[in-house]
């Protein structure tokens, strides 16, 4: 009996041995290179591997792959697969080996998605200009340089300081309680807070700058953008750096369509205008050349 008991331990250890020494190498790094590479990294090297063995498909289409044209390896556990297609290092990917069974996520690097989200929301997809939100205070002060400078700043710091502090009480508070459909108006609370504050510092530190404002530094309250931020990272679940990268590029993006509008209509003061198209409908004129003008940055992939 006690000779059975040994004889099926050393067995049992045979076989885990031989699952361990089956086993799938980890994963250390992997990366997406444009135009059509994708690097992996194992602890170990693999076998030579033909492109039929290898499937890889973007996490938002997994049902269609990507053909592999090429599979490199250099040695040291690295592996090079060239694909037929275009990858983006700011997109997530998924690589699928048959033999030996693994499964890889290559996800994007931080600093290509912070800055594709960055320059998505400045130039790609502005608010103003490509989506026509906030053109309230767009127009009522875009009429000189200065006061469009000075909204400009003060319209991205409410954008940052709102976009963060909304993103940490959706993650922290209203997700974890299940509160997500007070998300509006806690939003509209953390604008008005932080307006508020920014009423009471300019008027105390830059009184002239706030004359200038006027009522629109108020109505910074109700702008679309300043809400839509918050519910577009609040729909997405997005990470700090994402948020923090949306929130800014909005920001600068309408800052940069209210300086360009403002130097615009400072020209157009000198310009003859016939008199049915003098004020907004000039304005309107304008903001659609300006439009025309960011619509040639589609398809902008600043890695290709």
């Amino acid at each position: 009996m006690g000779s059975r008991r040994v004889v099926t331990a050393v067995f049992l250890a045979a076989l885990l041995g031989a699952a361990d020494a089956h086993a799938a190498p980890a994963v250390l790094s992997t990366r997406a290179e444009s135009p059509d590479r994708i690097r992996i990294r194992l602890t170990e090297s693999l076998p030579p591997l033909a492109p039929a063995a290898i499937r890889v498909s973007d996490v938002r289409a997994p049902d269609v792959p990507i053909p592999v044209l090429r599979v490199e390896q250099p040695g040291g556990g690295r592996l090079v697969l060239t694909l037929d297609g275009i990858v983006s290092p700011s997109e997530s990917y998924r690589v699928e080996l048959r033999q030996p069974p693994l499964a890889v996520d290559v996800r994007p690097s931080i600093f290509a998605l912070m800055l594709s989200v960055f320059l998505a929301s400045a130039l790609i997809n502005n608010f103003v200009l490509t989506r026509y939100l906030g053109l309230c205070i767009f127009f009522g002060v875009s009429k000189r340089r200065d006061t469009s400078i000075g909204m400009g700043i003060t319209f991205t710091m409410v954008m940052v300081a709102t976009g963060m502090l909304s993103w940490a009480l959706n993650t922290w508070v209203l997700r974890p309680l299940h509160l997500t459909f007070l998300q509006i108006i806690v939003f509209i609370g953390v604008v008005a807070f932080v307006v508020q504050l920014l009423d009471t510092v300019l008027r105390k530190t830059d009184p002239a700058l706030h004359k200038r404002f006027g009522i629109y530094l108020m109505l910074i309250t109700t702008n679309c953008i300043i809400l839509a931020v918050p519910l577009l990272n609040a729909q997405s679940a997005t990470g700090p750096l994402q948020a923090l990268s949306l929130a800014v590029g909005s920001g600068v993006g309408f800052a940069l369509a209210l300086f360009l509008m403002s130097c615009a209509r400072e020209r157009m003061e000198l310009a003859r205008v016939p008199k049915p198209f003098e004020g907004l409908p000039i304005a309107f004129a304008l903001t659609g050349l300006f439009a025309l003008a960011f619509m040639g940055f589609s398809g902008l992939d600043f890695f290709r």
